[in-house]
């Protein structure tokens, strides 16, 4: 799967933008604040329909415009389809082929794409919502069944735990109608359980090889951590253990009015050689571990889509050292399209800038070299 091209209107800093993308690697190269990053927001925008960028205001439509808009052309195998954005100050409307798409789920896998940025330390660092986000991003990429599911999981967490207000306010209330949410509730839990420990072992199967690749050794596994225990995988394992909790549990949740088990509460960590990288790991492993992590979903993506994502790397070169980025260019080198933000080209080996596409960012403004 390759972007060819990518429009921008009234998108934050550029008022309009019209650029044409390589099949390989595609380096943006200017000063800070010049509108590097906001070219790979676009693309991300165009793929799951918001930003992948914390603390950064979320209106992203030009001062004093009303109205922005993200078109882009993508390639997958002899298949082109035509994708745009268009988002006023309260709404965005997707099209594909000029076709207005009214659900994400619908639209979303049209183009596939893995993010790394600065902000990507706190996948380690951070929240576990931020871990079960990065989770629910990717396999939502890949599986529009797990989308579905997981939306409808989370319209029944919010009804049951409506519900438990209920019945903490009106002790008359009928209970049974709990029982038929909680019972919907765990067949969606089940699947999510699932569908996230198959991903993590596909993480598991690649993450080491790359992180030795990057960092020159070994030892990186990820762990994922469900808040319940069950014996196993199992479907009625985990169903099991869900009513267990769900009725051990009952007053609790009627007291704090939600729902404390399942999925919802899930997490994962990075260990290396056993520990814990959140808190025995120094910056520099934590962010190759987050960017392993992040190469190591190209060959799900590859294995279950049949087609490569698109890579695209924000400010990369500043996280590494001259040796790391180096390594890292020598993977993404070949069979994949990649868009990266930098500030130089600096102690860049030059072979691996022969075939680049190569742009100059200035005010807004991009030039390909």
């Amino acid at each position: 799967m390759k972007i060819t091209k990518i429009n921008l209107v009234n998108f934050r800093n550029y008022s309009s933008a019209s650029i044409k993308l390589g099949d390989g690697m595609n380096i943006f190269v200017g000063d800070n604040a010049q509108g590097k990053t906001n070219i790979l927001e676009a693309i991300t925008f165009l793929a799951l329909t918001k930003s992948h960028r914390l603390g950064v205001h979320p209106n992203v439509i030009m001062f004093n415009k009303t109205k922005a808009k993200i078109k882009g052309v993508v390639k997958k195998d002899r298949i082109i389809s035509k994708l745009e954005i268009d988002m006023l100050e309260n709404e965005k409307k997707l099209f594909v082929n000029q076709t207005e798409i009214k659900k994400v789920a619908d639209y979303i896998s049209n183009l596939n794409v893995i993010v790394f940025s600065p902000d990507d330390l706190e996948i380690i660092k951070g929240s576990p919502n931020i871990r079960r986000n990065l989770l629910n991003i990717q396999l939502s990429q890949i599986s529009k069944v797990y989308l579905n599911i997981y939306n409808e999981y989370n319209k029944l967490l919010r009804t049951r735990n409506e519900y438990l207000k209920v019945l903490f306010q009106n002790s008359i209330a009928d209970s049974s109608y709990l029982d038929i949410i909680t019972d919907k509730l765990i067949e969606k839990a089940v699947f999510i359980y699932q569908k996230r420990k198959e991903y993590i072992d596909l993480i598991n199967d690649s993450i080491d090889t790359y992180y030795k690749d990057i960092n020159g050794n070994q030892g990186l596994v990820v762990e994922y951590h469900p808040n319940i225990e069950f014996k196993s995988y199992e479907s009625e394992d985990i169903r099991k253990a869900l009513k267990h909790y769900y009725k051990k549990n009952y007053k609790k949740e009627l007291n704090y009015g939600m729902t404390l088990v399942g999925p919802h509460r899930d997490d994962f960590s990075f260990l290396f050689c056993e520990k814990d990288l959140k808190f025995f790991g120094s910056q520099g492993q934590q962010k190759t571990a987050v960017l392993a992590y992040k190469l190591s979903e190209i060959p799900i993506f590859e294995d279950v889509l049949k087609t490569s994502p698109v890579l695209l790397l924000d400010d990369i070169f500043s996280e590494l050292d001259l040796k790391k980025r180096n390594r890292l260019l020598k993977l993404i080198h070949h069979g994949i399209q990649s868009v990266i933000t930098t500030t130089d080209l600096k102690n860049i080996n030059k072979k691996y800038l022969e075939d680049a596409y190569i742009y100059s960012v200035k005010n807004g403004n991009v030039e390909r070299k």
